[in-house]
């Protein structure tokens, strides 16, 4: 029976890792285990920040809505709140997007919920 080495199974786990690393700084993308350490970090990062994302997106939106019914004179909590009462189902990311291009059908929008 032929003797059989881990030089290819090694070598494609190494050339995968040093491929994620690809403009890592210095060693991180060089060094198989700096590589390897650096490759599990960002993967904890970007699993991180996906949920940072949602996070800040919203906070923007509420920002916007807010901002936009000051202008009309309603704050964030009671527009948000009669829209609920009245069951108008709009979630935040259209109205915020409502709020910046077409401010006309925003204030309906308020009025709707207020009256």
């Amino acid at each position: 029976m032929p003797r059989v080495t881990k030089s290819i199974t090694a070598k494609t786990k190494h050339k995968k890792v040093l491929k994620s690393t690809k403009g890592h700084y210095g060693a991180r993308s060089r060094l198989y285990k700096t590589a390897k350490q650096s490759a599990i970090k960002s993967m904890q990062y970007a699993f991180r920040d996906r949920k940072n994302k949602k996070r800040s997106f919203r906070s923007l939106w509420v920002a916007r809505i807010n901002a936009g019914s000051r202008e009309l004179g309603v704050p964030y909590s009671k527009l948000i709140n009669s829209l609920s009462q009245k069951n108008i189902k709009l979630d935040r990311k259209i109205l915020s997007d409502i709020a910046i291009s077409d401010y006309s059908t925003f204030k309906k929008v308020v009025e709707t919920a207020i009256s």
